[in-house]
C-alpha cells in the first residue's frame, strides 16, 4: 500500500491529507522570482522545496502538472532598464537564463510551465473585467482596484484583523480608494514605463493579479496546492485568494497551501542594509551546488534555515560520507528493501520531513561502510538510489566521485608530523577493531578521522588516506 501523504496546509493552519480533486491529475503552482537581479539564496530555498515536493508527486501520482512564474514586469524591473536605457526585456532574459543555470547547479528540475507575465496581459485584462462585473473591483482615477469589503474571508490565510492588514500590506491610502486595504488590479503607466493598452488606458498590472489570471489560463479555476515563501502569505497570496475565488463565483481557488520557512544568514535576517545578501552563483564559486541542496534539507522546510559556515562544512562531509558508503557497495546487484523504504518513504509522506530522512540515510551509511552481508549491501545500493532519486542528491557515479576528491586533495606534506602519527595511529586502531569485529568502535573511529577531513580508500590488507580540501 502506498504512504499517504500529509502536509501543513497554511490555510487552515494544520497537517491534513493531501486529498487532490483529480487523484490522476495533481495541479501545483510555486510564486517564482521577479528577474531584476542573480537569485540569492532565499530565492533557492522554495526552488528546492517544491522540486522535493514535485519529485514526490510524481513518484505517488499518474501525472502532475507544476507550473513556476517569472514576474518580468515589476517598478524594479523598470528602474532597471530606464536606468540602462533599455526595454525591459533585455534585462528579464538575462536574469531568466541566470536563474535557469543557478537552480539547475543546485538540481532543481524545470518545472513543467513556466509563463511570464508579459505573456498573459490578455489574461489579466480580462479577469480584471470579470471582478469589475461581478461587482469585486472597480476603477477610479485611471487605476482598477479590488474591493476587499467584498470578500467575506479576507484575512483568513493570514489570520490579521483588519488594522495589522492595511498596515502590514503597506498600502497607499489613496483618495480614490473606497476602502483602505483595496489593493490595484491594474495601474496607469508613464510614458517612459512599459504599458499595454487597455480598457482603462495605458497601462501595466498590479503584482497579485498576475498570478491568479496566469493559474486560471494554465491550470484551471482551482487548483490543489500553491507555495512559496512564508513572506508570500501577505498580502501577496491573501490576494490571491480574494480574486481567484471572486472572480470564480465562489469555487476553491486552491486546496492546500504550502509555505517555506524564511532563510537567515549567520542568526541574522538577510538584507541589503547588513550587506549578507548571498547570491547563488557567488556561492557556488566556493560550494559545490549538492552540498548547498543537501544544506537546505537538513532543515524541515517550514523551520527557518540558518546559513552559515558549519552548516556548509558538515553538509560537505555528509555528502562525502553517503558517495563513500555508496562506493562500498556499488559492486553489488541492487535487492529490494520494502520495509526499509516504507519506513523512509513514510517520514518523507509526513509533511517533507527530510531532517528524519537524513538521519536513516546516515544509518544506512553506517551499515554500508561496516561488514553488511552481501544481501544487505544489495538492498543499501537500492534505498540510495531511491533517496537519492527523490531528494535530488547524490545522482552522481560514487566511484567516479571519489576518484575527484582523491585528485583534488592536498598533499600529505602540508600536514605535520605530529598530526599524521594521530591520523595513522587512529587508522591502525580502525584496523585492529575491524579485526575483532568491534564495528561500532571502527565506525567512530572512522567518524572522527572524517571529522579531521580525512578520507580513507580501504583496500586488501591496507588502507590508504589523503587530506581533502
Amino acid at each position: 500500500m502506498a504512504p499517504q501523504l500529509y502536509l501543513h496546509n497554511s490555510l487552515t493552519k494544520q497537517k491534513e491529507l493531501f486529498q487532490p480533486a483529480n487523484p490522476t491529475h495533481v495541479t501545483m503552482y510555486v510564486c517564482g522570482p521577479t528577474v531584476y537581479n542573480y537569485a540569492h539564496i532565499g530565492n533557492a530555498r522554495p526552488a528546492v522545496v517544491f522540486d522535493v515536493l514535485s519529485r514526490l508527486l510524481r513518484q505517488l501520482y499518474p501525472k502532475l502538472t507544476y507550473a513556476r512564474n517569472f514576474t518580468d514586469v515589476d517598478d524594479k524591473i523598470n528602474a532597471a532598464a530606464l536606468f540602462k536605457g533599455v526595454e525591459i526585456s533585455q534585462i528579464t532574459s538575462k536574469f531568466i537564463t541566470a536563474y535557469h543555470e543557478d537552480m539547475a547547479s543546485l538540481g532543481v528540475m524545470p518545472p513543467d510551465l513556466e509563463p511570464c507575465v508579459t505573456a498573459h496581459i490578455d489574461d489579466i485584462i480580462d479577469m480584471t473585467l470579470k471582478l469589475i462585473a461581478l461587482g469585486h473591483a472597480y476603477e477610479a482615477n485611471g487605476h482598477v482596484l479590488f474591493h476587499v469589503p467584498s470578500f467575506a474571508d479576507y484575512g483568513k490565510l493570514s489570520g490579521r484583523n483588519r488594522k495589522e492588514m492595511i498596515a502590514g500590506a503597506r498600502v497607499e491610502v489613496a483618495p480614490f480608494k473606497r476602502d483602505p486595504a483595496d489593493f490595484v488590479l491594474w495601474k496607469p503607466s508613464t510614458l517612459e514605463m512599459p504599458g499595454w493598452d487597455s480598457p482603462w488606458g495605458r497601462g501595466r498590472p498590479g503584482w497579485h493579479i498576475e498570478c491568479t489570471a496566469m493559474i486560471g489560463k494554465l491550470l484551471g479555476n482551482s487548483i490543489d496546492l500553491h507555495g512559496g515563501g512564508q513572506d508570500l502569505i501577505f498580502p501577496h497570496h491573501e490576494n490571491e485568494i480574494a480574486q481567484g475565488t471572486c472572480a470564480h463565483a465562489g469555487e476553491q481557488y486552491c486546496r492546500y497551501w504550502v509555505h517555506n520557512g524564511f532563510i537567515t544568514v549567520n542568526g541574522q535576517k538577510m538584507s541589503k542594509s547588513l550587506g549578507n545578501v548571498l547570491l547563488v552563483r557567488d556561492l557556488l564559486k566556493k560550494y559545490d551546488g549538492e552540498v548547498m541542496r543537501f544544506a537546505m534539507l537538513t532543515t524541515h522546510y517550514r523551520h527557518a534555515l540558518d546559513w552559515t559556515e558549519p552548516l556548509l562544512h558538515q553538509a560537505k562531509l555528509s555528502v562525502q560520507r553517503f558517495y563513500r558508503a555508496m562506493a562500498a557497495v556499488d559492486n553489488v546487484n541492487e535487492q529490494p528493501a520494502d520495509q526499509d523504504w516504507l519506513q523512509w518513504m513514510d517520514k518523507f509522506c509526513n509533511d517533507l520531513n527530510t531532517p528524519e530522512l537524513i538521519a536513516m540515510m546516515h544509518g544506512w551509511a553506517t551499515e554500508a561502510l561496516g561488514q553488511a552481508t552481501e544481501l544487505r549491501r544489495g538492498q543499501l545500493k537500492l534505498l540510495f538510489k531511491q533517496a537519492g532519486n527523490l531528494l535530488g542528491i547524490l545522482l552522481q557515479n560514487p566511484l567516479q566521485v571519489l576518484q575527484e576528491q582523491l585528485n583534488n586533495t592536498y598533499h600529505k606534506a602540508h600536514i605535520s608530523d605530529e598530526v599524521k602519527e594521530k591520523i595513522e595511529a587512529l587508522i591502525e586502531a580502525r584496523q585492529q577493531a575491524r579485526v575483532e569485529g568491534n564495528y561500532t568502535q571502527a565506525d567512530d573511529i572512522r567518524s572522527e578521522l572524517s571529522q579531521m577531513n580525512v578520507l580513507l580508500k580501504d583496500q586488501p590488507h591496507i588502507t590508504s588516506w589523503e587530506i581533502a580540501k
